[in-house]
């Protein structure tokens, strides 16, 4: 055999990867060992004394979950209103 790389039209599956949207099995595996740890912690019940006992974790846990972009519809856009607490109280 030789250790060459393949030339030509016949180079078999070298360079095909995975399938576009196909999964890391790593990550799958580390996806679902994270789910069953958050059952076996109490899930929602967890996450409840999570936010009454340490909300600055909670608070990241949340950040890294929420949507990075929020789209509504284009009829009626999304609006954010920035304010300080004083216009508020007004």
């Amino acid at each position: 055999m030789t250790d060459l790389p393949k030339v030509g039209e016949n180079r078999g599956n070298a360079g095909k990867g995975r399938p576009p949207g196909a999964l890391n099995k790593t990550t799958v595996e580390i996806k679902t060992a994270i789910i069953e740890a958050f059952e076996k912690a109490g899930g929602v019940d967890y996450l409840v004394k999570l936010a009454a006992e340490d909300p600055r974790t909670f608070c990241a846990l949340v950040g890294k979950v929420i949507p990075l972009q929020v789209t509504g519809d284009p009829e009626n856009p999304v609006g954010i209103i920035f304010q300080t607490v004083y216009e508020a109280k007004k």
